[in-house]
């Protein structure tokens, strides 16, 4: 292993040594295996929730069918943290066939179960798959490319997410319809199986000394950062939906999931190997990126969660309509993705991602400006002007806190920030739906609820005119109080950037150790 590399004063510099895959020519399976892996992740959430109504009417269980998605959820978050540090131990390689295999395991066990509880418990398996695949298809394309190129990757990557939120509905809906829904999860087989067979054949990691000690795995940190995780995710999903936010059940999980937080903070002061170690939070590019990535899920759940509602109830689009609206912004994202790097390499990693966080803000700020009920494209533009915000601001802090650790560290770093981002997407749909059933409520003059009255204008024989606008009004106004929330979020973002973020990312120049 060749000593670290120095650190360089210029965030452009691009790192001299190979990376993961060998030779440049050699990269083209291995980038072809990232994509295939990262397709099985971004068609996962898309491609079943079409299936739902079939799923529900073959195995029943409506009143938990939602654990399909927050099982998943869970499961993929608290490992990020996990993996990272195992690749980063062992090498990115057995992590993610471990990740492949866990992912097609838990699909073909998905596509024989025989009713909503095993099929819960198989999306957990899917999910544990889940989080390997996420956090390491994300290390490895940053090992594969140096500085100046890692544009290049993140925006194929960014692709397959865009491609992949259009054509899943559509995938999901085909199948449900003409071959049973038990093929959404068998379709994942020869797609994992290839991305399998090209990770096996074709990775090549860097050479590396063999440790005078066995590398020691972090076993009670890990399993106390699985618990402490699930429990606070388990109470910010399922609170305010399954039961009131100040119930019996909120304050054990919220209470349990502090406990939990405070020992795996001792356990982890202790251990020689942490898998959270706490450079993550000492080094300041680190911790900056950890907290911004985390204001940037908060933020996504405004046009991911509400717009969809607020394009079909306000809007009176139908479901397909309602999710272009949305896929305008995974268009303009990667596109604006990788043109980052014709900026940040002139001005820096902060200052793009300033400038990006700004707009982002701006952006979701206007939104309550639009006019009632508009048309769709008013949406959809603004849709359009914050993927390619979001580019400039996400992409350069990745590649950015990527650049600031060796090959040893980039693991830990990747799924560190990855779960801070999920966290913040947890929280922000916790906290902007109780806000968006909050404001119903006061509109209505009464308990109100997103799902239940978002979709009642669209049945005009239930409804006089003079009800149906007031509901369409109240759900309006409750989408325009998320924006704002959402608009304030990256206003936190941004005060992260300013004050916390060193003003140039202290970039390791020879990146492999």
């Amino acid at each position: 292993m060749g000593a670290a590399g120095s650190t360089g004063s210029t965030e452009g510099r691009s790192g001299s040594a190979s990376s993961a895959a060998g030779a440049p020519r050699g990269r083209d399976p291995v980038v072809a295996a990232l994509m295939l892996g990262m397709t099985l992740v971004a068609l996962d959430g898309t491609i079943v929730s079409t299936a739902v109504p079939q799923i529900v009417g073959d195995l029943g269980g409506f009143s938990v069918f939602s654990w399909l998605f927050s099982g998943y959820l869970l499961a993929v978050t608290v490992t990020l943290p996990v993996y990272g540090k195992l690749s980063d131990t062992f090498g990115r390689k057995p992590v993610l066939i471990v990740g492949i295999i866990l992912f097609l395991v838990g699909s073909l066990l998905c596509a024989g179960a025989g009713n909503m509880a095993s099929l819960i418990a198989f999306r957990v398996v899917q999910g544990l798959g889940g989080g390997a695949l996420q956090g390491t298809v994300q290390t490895i394309a940053a090992d594969l490319y140096p500085l100046r190129e890692r544009p290049r990757i993140q925006a194929r990557l960014s692709t397959v997410w865009a491609v992949s939120s259009v054509a899943g509905p559509a995938i999901g809906g085909l199948l449900a319809a003409y071959a049973g829904w038990r093929w959404i999860f068998l379709i994942n087989l020869p797609v994992g199986g290839v991305a399998l067979w090209l990770v096996v054949r074709h990775l090549r990691e860097p050479s590396r000394t063999r440790p005078a000690v066995r590398p020691r795995v972090d076993w009670p940190g890990a399993l106390a950062v699985f618990a402490a995780g699930t429990l606070l995710l388990t109470a910010l999903v399922r609170g305010g939906i399954a039961w009131p936010w100040l119930s019996a059940p909120s304050l054990a999980l919220l209470g349990g999931s502090a406990v939990l937080v405070a020992v795996t903070v001792v356990i982890e002061r202790r251990a020689a190997e942490p898998i959270i170690p706490g450079w993550v939070w000492r080094r300041r590019p680190i911790a900056a990126v950890n907290l911004a990535l985390g204001g940037l899920g908060l933020l996504m759940v405004a046009p991911t969660v509400f717009l969809p509602t607020y394009a079909q109830a306000v809007l009176g689009l139908g479901p397909i309509a309602a999710g272009f609206v949305l896929s305008v912004m995974t268009l303009s994202w990667p596109v604006s993705a990788a043109l980052s790097n014709q900026v940040y390499t002139r001005i820096g990693f902060r200052q793009t991602a300033i400038i990006g966080i700004s707009l982002a803000g701006l952006i979701l700020a206007a939104f309550p400006l639009l006019p009632f009920p508009g048309e769709a494209w008013q949406p959809a533009l603004l849709m359009l002007l914050l993927g390619a915000a979001l580019g400039l601001f996400q992409l350069p802090l990745i590649v950015g806190v990527q650049s600031t650790v060796g090959w040893s560290e980039r693991g830990t770093t990747t799924g560190s920030v990855l779960f801070c981002r999920q966290v913040g997407q947890s929280v922000g749909a916790a906290l902007f739906g109780a806000v968006a059933n909050g404001v119903l409520a006061a509109r209505l003059g009464g308990a109100g609820d997103l799902d239940s009255v978002a979709h009642a204008p669209a049945a005009p024989d239930s409804l006089t005119p003079e009800a149906a606008d007031h509901l369409r009004r109240a759900v309006d106004v409750a989408v325009d109080y998320v924006f704002v929330g959402a608009a304030c979020a990256a206003g936190l973002s941004l005060l992260v950037l300013v004050f916390v973020a060193p003003r140039r990312f202290p970039v390791i120049t020879d990146e492999l150790e």
